[in-house]
């Protein structure tokens, strides 16, 4: 080696940043003498995380597991699921999630697409899904099962075999592949989005800086540890806190624990805040300590989050993402929830200050204050790209920018509002309709609980607008009066041409409003 090429790579380690991997151990670290985690009758302090996550990782390191390795968990919540979300991400390895509530072709589709080598799961619940993904997919060589099992290697008990050393984090590059997401697939096949290390420490950095938190947070995950909920595990135990995770979401569960662990933080849904708030406990249960209620991933209804503020007070904090760029494009802080302000309650937020973020046109010019464009960033925040997809990948960062998808307009105060995914419109006459203009309408009605609106084929219009409308529980409201709202509000064009009242919208595993699951209901 010259000595050149020793002082050009001394000169890139003196400015090589931290990834979370390095922030993962400092929190460990911060969290030694008190509680990090609580899941039923477990709890752990940040030294028992920090012990087992070494021992795990030396359990994967002895099988060959490690820096580069593609590995997917398929379990429910349980404090094994961030100890081995701990030891990967800290050995270097690239992680997929499987979803719990996944269906069998989910599974395959996403564990066959990546390349998978490595599957940890849960034996209570999955041991014969793992059976089938080892059967059927030609990648996987490793099943790791956290407890006993027929047809894996218990890592547990591996894992207790060493003893504990000093936790030291893979040396990664910004590039490498950290993560691979899978999308919701609206309009096809989930495409595997990459995350690199350098995106991926890009979110705490944002949610550290720009989000609010209460000081030392006690905070409640009743989504998913192996999607969601672990974007808040670091945040947490850096800012002093610790988590407090339910088995699953269920809305008596969340108010019941709200109130018996004085609960201060969480993160939900809009379709999970709409169930707590018909749920008959609320008012009954004491949720005075909460003080910040993150929510995001969909829209929700104006009306609902005013119902909300009205009942839990100035807690709602949103935040505005994607999977191709994590959950922090633009944030609506909790003073920015204006109860009496329709408009600002439908916004998005502004965008934060560590992306370029801009509504563009399709020739990339970005539009005039007031009017409809493309929301498109850049910034460390954005994927490296879809997994095995050069073509999907050159249309979604089109022009050196991250096409969202989402259709927006600004106010004078930079504030944005999606008027819908752009695969979501109507053209119903050869007019454009976005329906969740539409949607905002209807659920202000206050005998609507919750609304979808989607395009159906019709010989006339070619998509006709029909309204898909959940009631609350006791109410009742004539179709003719939800269309004549509409009429009233937005003009004939966006009137539904019919109604449907139903038990329930269908929703994705983690809790989100399945528009392609209800359009294919009606063709």
């Amino acid at each position: 080696m010259t000595e050149n090429s020793v002082e050009s790579r001394e000169y890139a380690e003196l400015h090589r940043p931290v990834y979370n991997p390095d922030l993962l151990i400092t929190a460990l670290d911060r969290s030694a003498d008190r509680p990090a985690l609580h899941l039923g009758d477990v709890v752990l302090t940040g030294a028992e995380m920090r012990a087992a996550i070494s021992r795990y990782q030396q359990a994967l390191a002895s099988v060959g597991v490690g820096q580069g390795s593609s590995v997917a968990v398929l379990s429910k919540n349980r404090p094994e699921v961030l100890i081995n979300m701990g030891a990967t991400m800290i050995a270097g390895c690239r992680n997929s999630a499987l979803n719990p509530m996944g269906s069998l072709d989910d599974h395959l589709y996403i564990t066959a697409d990546a390349e998978i080598e490595t599957l940890v799961f849960d034996p209570v619940h999955f041991e014969e899904r793992a059976a089938e993904l080892k059967a059927q997919v030609p990648t996987l060589k490793n099943l790791f099962s956290l407890g006993p099992s027929e047809i894996a290697t218990d890592i547990l008990a591996l894992a207790d075999t060493f003893a504990e050393q000093r936790l030291v984090a893979a040396h990664v590059d910004a590039e490498d592949t950290s993560s691979m997401v899978y999308t919701g697939g609206t309009t096809g096949k989930p495409k595997g989005v990459m995350g690199s290390f350098r995106s991926g420490v890009a979110l705490p950095q944002i949610q550290m800086s720009e989000w609010q938190w209460p000081d030392q947070p006690r905070f409640l995950i009743c989504t998913p540890l192996s999607h969601a909920g672990a974007a808040f595990f670091i945040p947490t135990l850096l800012r002093g806190g610790c988590l407090y995770v339910l088995p699953y979401f269920e809305p008596g569960l969340v108010l019941e624990a709200i109130e018996k662990h004085r609960i201060d933080a969480t993160m939900l849904v809009p379709t999970m805040i709409y169930m707590l708030l018909d749920h008959p406990d609320f008012d009954a249960r004491d949720l005075s300590s909460l003080q910040t209620l993150f929510y995001g991933a969909s829209a929700m209804s104006p009306a609902r989050l005013r119902e909300g503020i009205e009942r839990l007070g100035q807690v709602f904090f949103q935040f505005y993402g994607q999977s191709e760029c994590g959950m922090s494009i633009a944030v609506l802080r909790k003073e920015e929830h204006l109860a009496d302000d329709p408009e600002r309650l439908a916004s998005c937020g502004r965008p934060v200050p560590w992306l370029d973020v801009r509504l563009l046109d399709d020739d990339l010019r970005e539009v005039p204050q007031g009017e409809l464009g493309e929301i498109c960033v850049r910034g460390p925040l954005v994927m490296k790209g879809y997994w095995n997809k050069p073509e999907e990948t050159a249309e979604a960062l089109r022009g050196g920018w991250l096409h969202t998808g989402d259709v927006a307009r600004a106010d004078k105060h930079g504030f944005l509002t999606i008027v819908d995914r752009k695969k979501d419109m109507i053209v119903t006459g050869g007019f454009n309709v976005f329906p969740r203009e539409i949607e905002d309408v209807i659920s202000a009605h206050p005998a609507v609980a919750a609304v979808a609106v989607v395009g159906v084929p019709d010989q006339k219009w070619g998509e006709a607008v029909k309204a898909c409308v959940v009631l609350r529980d006791g109410q009742d409201v004539p179709a003719d009066e939800l269309v004549e709202k509409v009429r009233a509000a937005k003009g004939s064009v966006h009137a539904p041409k019919s109604v449907d009242f139903l038990e329930s919208l269908p929703l994705t595993p983690l809790g989100k409003l399945d528009k392609k699951t209800l359009r294919a209901s009606y063709r």
